[in-house]
């Protein structure tokens, strides 16, 4: 007689089947009944457990999120100094799509393409834009550089989108070393950076 599990492992034993199914099927031609068999259990079970497709699909986008702002969170060393933090961000946020590559192909292509749930997207986002602007203006208050908010905005979002895109390469190239790729990311985005923070600025 098989050992009942704890629901809340149940519960992830389906998310990690979905992810898995969601990530190299796409969400219209995943179906339960796959989902339901890799997880190794009922469809019916995965209906009482975590709802429709839409709401299964939606847990497991919360799921990722949750451990990939867990994951940079973790990695940023709030007494550090700014090019410390955002390293660590970095090192913390290609660490996790090197481990969770299916997550991160639910998270970036599936709810991107699917516009009902495009809103997931945009609030994780938000959020790591949020950190990556307040980075930029601790920055530049400490080095003493005049600021508008708004253009740490604007430059959080350049770097995350670049970071975004870089990732979803990483994704695909299951022999890249993740430290390897988050120095590149590191490169790219804090020489310009540093040139700012001491007041260099490119004129037309």
């Amino acid at each position: 007689m098989l050992k009942r599990l704890p629901r809340v492992v149940r519960e992830q034993q389906m998310l990690d089947a979905a992810v898995r199914v969601f990530s190299h099927r796409g969400f219209h031609a995943a179906s339960m009944d796959e989902i339901a068999e890799v997880a190794g259990i009922s469809k019916p079970m995965v209906y009482a457990y975590l709802g429709t497709k839409d709401e299964l699909f939606i847990a497991c986008l919360h799921r990722e999120a949750t451990r990939l702002m867990e994951a940079v969170a973790a990695g940023v060393l709030p007494t550090a100094k700014p090019d410390e933090q955002l390293w660590h961000g970095l090192r913390a946020f290609f660490t996790f799509v090197g481990d969770h590559r299916d997550g991160w192909r639910v998270l970036y292509r599936q709810a991107r393409s699917e516009p009902h749930f495009a809103g997931e997207l945009a609030g994780m986002r938000a959020r790591i834009v949020e950190v990556v602007a307040g980075l930029l203006g601790s920055a530049a208050t400490a080095a003493e550089v005049p600021g508008r908010p708004g253009d740490f905005t604007a430059m959080a979002y350049a770097y995350v989108g670049a970071a975004e895109s870089l990732a979803d390469w990483l994704a695909d190239h299951e022999d890249e070393d993740p430290d390897h790729t988050a120095t590149r990311m590191m490169n790219f985005v804090w020489v310009g950076a540093d040139a700012l923070l001491q007041g260099r600025v490119w004129r037309a």
